[in-house]
């Protein structure tokens, strides 16, 4: 996996430009943060489209080919003992994927036959205050592990750039001051908030 911050809006041309008397957090919204992301799985970036309030660019799989398919998967480390079955299984959807596209089928619905595990690349563009709603929901311990992940890299990127806009952010435990999980609550929130915590220092 990885993300690589291509862009954003200067936060202080726009304390320049903008009325006195804006919070970082008036200022959020009018931010633009750019990232090329690659090296995840589909199941990923079906999570991570979910997010509506963006712009995304996603690599087609219609101009990919099947050959050494497992070489290109995203493998959780929950598969353990059972990684042979995984790749296998794998294997056997590249191959039955390059067996459609050679007796005509066309790329676009042969592609029906690979897995939610095989990487993809995408560009997504971000206003700042949905990049922070993005950190609440995907850095928290609840999120899968993939997007908990990637939502980690991305949280490290933007503070590099725009340490005070984001010098609160992280999952909305630490943005909140509680958790609002209700029962589903980890129960871990002092050690996440000490986490978080150190992350913003560090920036």
């Amino acid at each position: 996996m990885r993300a690589e911050l291509l862009s954003h809006t200067p936060v202080e041309l726009l304390k320049n430009v903008s009325k006195e008397g804006l919070t970082e957090n008036d200022l959020l919204p009018h931010t633009a943060f750019t990232f090329a992301i690659e090296g995840i799985s589909r199941a990923c970036s079906h999570q991570l489209v979910r997010h509506r309030a963006a712009s995304y660019s996603q690599q087609s799989q219609r101009y990919i080919t099947g050959k050494r398919l497992s070489e290109r998967v995203v493998t959780p480390r929950s598969i353990g003992d059972e990684s042979e079955t995984f790749k296998d299984l794998v294997d056997a959807s590249g191959e039955a994927y390059r067996k459609l596209v050679e007796s005509g089928v066309p790329k676009e619905d042969a592609r029906f036959v690979l897995p939610n595990a095989a990487q993809t690349s995408l560009l997504m563009t971000m206003d700042g205050g949905s990049l922070n709603h993005f950190f609440g929901l995907r850095c928290c311990e609840r999120a899968q592990w993939e997007i908990k992940i990637l939502a980690d890299v991305m949280l490290l990127k933007v503070l590099t750039v725009a340490p005070d806009l984001f010098k609160e952010s992280g999952p909305y435990c630490c943005q909140l001051g509680y958790c609002p999980e209700g029962r589903f609550t980890c129960g871990r929130i002092s050690e996440v908030q000490e986490h978080y915590g150190g992350l913003l220092e560090k920036s």
